[in-house]
C-alpha cells in the first residue's frame, strides 16, 4: 500500500476518494507577476495595447480558467466554486504586474488548485495581450499564500 494520496497500492494514479469528508468551507488564496519593460506597464495602464483592454481580459481569463481547472489537472476533483476574485495590480518597482487569486467553495476538498490556476492563466494572458511589444516578459512567482478550511485548518505562507 501507498502512503501517497495519488497512488493506489499497485503504483497506479488515481484520484483521491473525498466521499467520506466533511463539506467545509474552504478559501484558496494564490499570487504571481509578470516582469515587463517599463514602456510594456505604461501600455497596459494606459489601455493601449492593440489587442485591448489587457487586465479586463485577463482577469475573465483567470476567472474561466478556475471554473476549468479539474479539465487542465488530471486528478483534480470539479468543485462547485462559490466565489473567485482576480486582483491585478501595478508594480512599478518590478517593473510589471502582481496578480492575487481567491477562491472560496463549500466543498469535500479544497480549492488551492483552482487559484494557482487563476493565477497563471491571468498571467499567460497578460503574456498573450502584451507580446507584440515586448517578448521579454517574465512570469513568475506563482505560489500558494494562504489556504482556509478542511482537515489541515488555516494555513498561511506569512
Amino acid at each position: 500500500m501507498s502512503d501517497l494520496s495519488h497512488i493506489d497500492g499497485e503504483g497506479r494514479a488515481r484520484m483521491v476518494d473525498v466521499s467520506g469528508k466533511d463539506v467545509t468551507v474552504r478559501m484558496a488564496r494564490a499570487t504571481g507577476a509578470i516582469r515587463m519593460q517599463r514602456e510594456t506597464l505604461d501600455a497596459i495602464q494606459a489601455n493601449t495595447i492593440a489587442k485591448g483592454d489587457v487586465l479586463g481580459v485577463a482577469r475573465l481569463a483567470g476567472i474561466m480558467a478556475a471554473k476549468r481547472t479539474s479539465e487542465l489537472v488530471p486528478l483534480c476533483h470539479p468543485i462547485p466554486l462559490s466565489d473567485i476574485r482576480i486582483d491585478i495590480t501595478l508594480d512599478e518597482a518590478l517593473p510589471g504586474l502582481r496578480v492575487e487569486a481567491t477562491a472560496k467553495t463549500a466543498a469535500q476538498t479544497g480549492v488551492e488548485m483552482e487559484a494557482i490556476i487563476a493565477v497563471s492563466v491571468t498571467l499567460v494572458t497578460v503574456y498573450d495581450m502584451a507580446k507584440a511589444v515586448d517578448r521579454s516578459m517574465v512570469i513568475g512567482e506563482i505560489l500558494l499564500a494562504e489556504k482556509l478550511g478542511g482537515h489541515s485548518g488555516h494555513w498561511s505562507r506569512t
